[in-house]
């Protein structure tokens, strides 16, 4: 944690720290920033939501909307750099595998050009399974949410 005392945030986090977090690639890699981190509590990040997402070519011609299940896969990714960061994980080689979703709602259409922050809180931490809930929000306003859990483990053999 870069020296960081347990509780303490940090932040920001550039895309080089977040890829060392997640194992996820273009176009895939849904995060692009951290802005704040406090282990073992929270994350705020960012995806920067472009024209040239691949997505938007058929979702959906002529009224591109980014869709909703990559609004809740951007804020489990979030949640993984949170998990990663929080448990002390990175470069240990454990992958940080979706499990359930629960309640999702999608308030607001995610278009291209917009800053997309993700706000995301451990409900429960433990060693293999995590439990977390998630906002995501354009300029203050509720686009998204949902509760999911997440499932630590060695990547497949």
């Amino acid at each position: 944690m870069d020296g960081q005392t347990a509780g303490s945030a940090m932040g920001p986090l550039d895309i080089r720290r977040v890829m060392a977090a997640l194992p996820h690639r273009y176009p895939m890699l849904l995060v692009d920033r951290v802005e704040r981190i406090v282990p073992d509590q929270s994350i705020t990040a960012i995806k920067a939501v472009s024209m040239n997402e691949p997505f938007f070519q058929g979702h959906f011609p002529g009224r591109p909307i980014m869709p909703g299940v990559l609004i809740v896969e951007a804020l489990a990714q979030a949640a993984g750099v949170l998990a990663v960061e929080s448990l002390g994980l990175a470069d240990s080689g454990k992958l940080v595998y979706f499990m359930a979703i629960d309640g999702a709602k999608f308030r607001t259409p995610v278009e291209p050009g917009v800053l997309l922050q993700l706000d995301v809180e451990f409900v429960q931490k433990r060693a293999t399974v995590c439990k977390f809930t998630g906002r995501a929000s354009i300029d203050g306003k509720l686009a998204a949410e949902a509760n999911f859990t997440a499932m630590i483990a060695d990547p497949p053999a």
